[in-house]
Protein backbone atom coordinates (compact mmCIF):
# COMPACT_ATOMS: atom_id res chain seq x y z
CA UNK A 1 0.00 0.00 0.00
CA UNK A 2 2.86 2.29 0.19
CA UNK A 3 2.10 3.44 -3.48
CA UNK A 4 -1.36 4.85 -2.48
CA UNK A 5 0.46 8.55 -1.28
CA UNK A 6 -2.68 10.01 -0.64
CA UNK A 7 -4.15 7.67 1.28
CA UNK A 8 -1.86 7.79 3.55
CA UNK A 9 -1.18 11.37 3.93
CA UNK A 10 -4.81 11.75 4.57
CA UNK A 11 -5.20 8.58 7.37
CA UNK A 12 -1.90 10.62 9.11
CA UNK A 13 -3.75 13.78 9.34
CA UNK A 14 -7.15 11.83 9.93
CA UNK A 15 -5.74 9.35 13.01
CA UNK A 16 -4.92 11.97 15.88
CA UNK A 17 -8.20 13.79 15.13
CA UNK A 18 -10.17 10.02 15.04
CA UNK A 19 -8.16 9.46 18.66
CA UNK A 20 -9.02 13.20 19.97
CA UNK A 21 -12.94 12.54 19.07
CA UNK A 22 -12.61 9.13 21.04
CA UNK A 23 -11.13 10.96 24.24
CA UNK A 24 -13.74 14.01 23.97
CA UNK A 25 -16.34 11.27 23.76
CA UNK A 26 -14.87 8.96 26.48
CA UNK A 27 -14.85 12.74 29.15
CA UNK A 28 -17.69 14.01 27.76
CA UNK A 29 -19.98 11.06 28.17
CA UNK A 30 -21.27 11.54 32.01
CA UNK A 31 -22.60 14.81 31.01
CA UNK A 32 -24.00 13.94 27.20
CA UNK A 33 -24.13 11.50 24.36
CA UNK A 34 -21.12 9.31 24.79
CA UNK A 35 -19.30 6.91 27.34
CA UNK A 36 -16.77 4.54 27.57
CA UNK A 37 -18.31 1.85 24.50
CA UNK A 38 -18.52 4.86 22.51
CA UNK A 39 -15.14 5.90 22.57
CA UNK A 40 -13.73 2.25 22.92
CA UNK A 41 -15.07 2.29 19.53
CA UNK A 42 -13.80 5.32 18.33
CA UNK A 43 -10.18 4.81 19.46
CA UNK A 44 -9.92 1.39 18.02
CA UNK A 45 -11.33 2.32 14.67
CA UNK A 46 -7.90 4.73 14.74
CA UNK A 47 -5.96 1.76 14.90
CA UNK A 48 -7.68 -0.55 13.06
CA UNK A 49 -7.25 2.31 10.18
CA UNK A 50 -3.68 2.49 10.59
CA UNK A 51 -3.45 -1.12 10.17
CA UNK A 52 -5.47 -1.39 7.04
CA UNK A 53 -3.13 1.64 5.44
CA UNK A 54 0.65 1.09 6.70
CA UNK A 55 0.18 -2.87 7.13
CA UNK A 56 -0.65 -5.30 10.04
CA UNK A 57 2.59 -5.93 10.82
CA UNK A 58 3.66 -1.94 11.64
CA UNK A 59 0.21 -1.64 13.59
CA UNK A 60 1.51 -4.05 15.44
CA UNK A 61 4.67 -2.96 15.86
CA UNK A 62 2.74 0.33 17.45
CA UNK A 63 0.29 -1.51 19.69
CA UNK A 64 2.04 -4.91 20.01
CA UNK A 65 -0.10 -7.78 21.03
CA UNK A 66 0.56 -7.90 24.91
CA UNK A 67 -0.64 -4.29 25.31
CA UNK A 68 -3.80 -5.47 23.78
CA UNK A 69 -4.06 -8.06 26.13
CA UNK A 70 -3.04 -6.08 29.30
CA UNK A 71 -5.79 -3.18 28.18
CA UNK A 72 -8.63 -5.82 27.56
CA UNK A 73 -7.72 -7.14 31.78
CA UNK A 74 -7.02 -3.71 32.70
CA UNK A 75 -10.12 -2.28 31.49
CA UNK A 76 -11.96 -5.10 33.39
CA UNK A 77 -10.04 -4.92 36.44
CA UNK A 78 -10.75 -0.83 36.47
CA UNK A 79 -14.90 -1.68 35.94
CA UNK A 80 -14.97 -4.81 38.85
CA UNK A 81 -12.57 -2.52 40.92
CA UNK A 82 -14.77 -0.12 41.31
CA UNK A 83 -17.58 -1.93 42.39
CA UNK A 84 -15.58 -4.16 44.49
CA UNK A 85 -14.26 -0.95 46.45
CA UNK A 86 -17.72 0.59 46.98
CA UNK A 87 -18.81 -3.06 48.45
CA UNK A 88 -15.68 -3.32 50.87
CA UNK A 89 -17.16 0.26 51.66
CA UNK A 90 -20.02 -1.08 53.20
CA UNK A 91 -22.70 -0.16 49.85
CA UNK A 92 -23.90 -2.12 47.30
CA UNK A 93 -21.40 -2.76 43.91
CA UNK A 94 -21.32 -0.03 41.86
CA UNK A 95 -22.80 2.51 44.51
CA UNK A 96 -20.78 5.49 43.58
CA UNK A 97 -21.98 7.26 46.88
CA UNK A 98 -19.47 6.21 48.61
CA UNK A 99 -16.15 6.80 46.90
CA UNK A 100 -16.12 10.43 47.97
CA UNK A 101 -16.82 12.67 50.98
CA UNK A 102 -19.38 14.54 48.94
CA UNK A 103 -22.10 11.78 47.24
CA UNK A 104 -22.11 14.08 43.95
CA UNK A 105 -18.18 14.42 43.72
CA UNK A 106 -18.15 9.94 44.76
CA UNK A 107 -21.34 9.68 41.47
CA UNK A 108 -18.71 11.54 38.97
CA UNK A 109 -15.58 9.65 40.34
CA UNK A 110 -17.37 6.37 40.05
CA UNK A 111 -18.59 7.02 36.53
CA UNK A 112 -15.98 8.07 35.00
CA UNK A 113 -13.94 5.12 36.49
CA UNK A 114 -16.45 3.07 35.26
CA UNK A 115 -16.62 4.47 31.75
CA UNK A 116 -12.68 4.83 31.21
CA UNK A 117 -12.90 0.82 32.13
CA UNK A 118 -15.52 0.32 29.44
CA UNK A 119 -13.18 2.41 26.94
CA UNK A 120 -10.06 0.63 28.11
CA UNK A 121 -11.80 -2.76 27.05
CA UNK A 122 -13.51 -2.12 24.43
CA UNK A 123 -11.27 -0.80 22.51
CA UNK A 124 -8.28 -3.26 23.20
CA UNK A 125 -11.23 -6.24 22.35
CA UNK A 126 -12.06 -4.72 19.13
CA UNK A 127 -8.70 -4.24 18.05
CA UNK A 128 -7.59 -7.69 19.29
CA UNK A 129 -10.79 -8.87 16.79
CA UNK A 130 -9.54 -6.78 13.81
CA UNK A 131 -5.72 -8.18 14.60
CA UNK A 132 -7.12 -12.22 14.76
CA UNK A 133 -8.86 -11.87 11.87
CA UNK A 134 -6.94 -9.89 9.75
CA UNK A 135 -4.04 -11.78 10.65
CA UNK A 136 -5.49 -15.23 9.91
CA UNK A 137 -4.15 -15.24 6.15
CA UNK A 138 -0.33 -13.78 6.80
CA UNK A 139 -0.07 -17.20 8.39
CA UNK A 140 -0.98 -19.44 5.76
CA UNK A 141 0.41 -17.16 2.84
CA UNK A 142 3.80 -17.48 4.85
CA UNK A 143 3.70 -21.43 5.43
CA UNK A 144 2.49 -21.87 1.74
CA UNK A 145 5.14 -19.52 0.48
Amino acid sequence: MSHHLVVRVVSKLLIPYILLFGLYVQFHGDFGPGGGFQAGVIFASAFILYALVHGLNNARKVLPDHWVRIGVALGLIIYAGTGVISLFLGRNFLDYDVLSQNPVSGQHLGIFAVEFGVGLTVASVMVAIFFAFAGRGHKIDEMEG
